[in-house]
C-alpha cells in the first residue's frame, strides 16, 4: 500500500512545486511592475506637465495682440511734431539779389533787375498767391514808355513777359523772365522784379511746390515748351516776399 500510496504523494508534491512556482513568477511580476510604476507615473506626469504647456502657449498665442494694438490711433512719439517751416522770399533793392530761403537755409540766390528811378520797385512786405505760365502782355494804360506798344500773346518774340509773372502786388508788380538778360543786376525795368528766364521758371517751380500747387516735372516741361498757352495759377497757400532798399 506504500507503493500505491507513494506516486500519489510524489504526484500532490509536485503539484505543490509547481504552484510555489507560480506563485514566485507572479509574485517577481508583481514586484517588477511595483518597481517600474514610480518611473511610469513620474514620465506620465512630465508628459501631462508638457502637454499642458503646449496648450497654454498656442492660446496665448491665439490672443496675443499686436505691439501697436495698445497704442493704435493715438500719438506716441516722443517729440512734439514741428510744422515745415515755409518758403520765403527775400529782395534787396541796393544788392539786386533775390533770395529763397526755409528757416536758415538758403536754397537759392537770382540776379535780378529792378524798378527805375522814375518807377520804382516798391518795397514792403508781400503775398504771393498767383502765378501765369506763358503770359500775354498788354501796354499798361496811361504809361509814356508804353505808346506806340500793342498787346503781345503768349510766346510771341515781341513779348517782354518771358516765361511766368509771379504777382506780388496785383496788378502792377510781378517778377518775370526777360530776354534783356544784360539788364540784371541794375535798376531799368518800369517796377517790376526782371529775372533770367530759367531762373525766373526755376524760382516759380519752387513756389508752386511750397504753395500747395506742386507739379510733376513733365507738366513744366509740357508748359514752356507750350508757348502759346497761358496757364494760372493760384496757389493754395501764400508766399511771402519781402522787398527791402
Amino acid at each position: 500500500m506504500q507503493t500505491a500510496g507513494s506516486p500519489g504523494q510524489q504526484g500532490s508534491n509536485r503539484g505543490g512545486t509547481a504552484f510555489v512556482i507560480i506563485c514566485t513568477s507572479q509574485s517577481t511580476s508583481s514586484s517588477d511592475n511595483d518597481s517600474k510604476m514610480p518611473l511610469f507615473r513620474q514620465t506620465l506626469g512630465l508628459l501631462v506637465i508638457l502637454a499642458s504647456a503646449l496648450v497654454a502657449d498656442v492660446a496665448v498665442a491665439q490672443i496675443d495682440l499686436p505691439r501697436t494694438a495698445v497704442t493704435a490711433g493715438r500719438d506716441t512719439s516722443s517729440q512734439p511734431l514741428v510744422a515745415e517751416a515755409p518758403l520765403v522770399l527775400k529782395a534787396n533793392l541796393a544788392s539786386r539779389m533775390l533770395v529763397a530761403q526755409r528757416a536758415d537755409s538758403t536754397l537759392m540766390t537770382f540776379a535780378v533787375a529792378i524798378g527805375q528811378d522814375g518807377y520804382p520797385t516798391p518795397v514792403g512786405t508781400f503775398s504771393i498767391r498767383k502765378i501765369i505760365w506763358n503770359p500775354s502782355w498788354k501796354p499798361p494804360p496811361g504809361s509814356d514808355w508804353a505808346k506806340g506798344k500793342t498787346a503781345k500773346g503768349p510766346g510771341d518774340p515781341g513779348n517782354p513777359m518771358k516765361v511766368v509773372k509771379i504777382f506780388f502786388q496785383e496788378p502792377d508788380y510781378y517778377i518775370h523772365g526777360t530776354d534783356a538778360v544784360e539788364s540784371l543786376g541794375s535798376a531799368e525795368s518800369h517796377g517790376c522784379l526782371r529775372m533770367h528766364p530759367q531762373e525766373v521758371a526755376d524760382l516759380a517751380k519752387l513756389i508752386m511746390e511750397h504753395g500747395g500747387q506742386p507739379r510733376e516735372e513733365n507738366w513744366f516741361w509740357r508748359i514752356i515748351h507750350s508757348r502759346r498757352e497761358e496757364k494760372t495759377i493760384y496757389l493754395s497757400t501764400p508766399v511771402v516776399l519781402t522787398i527791402t532798399d
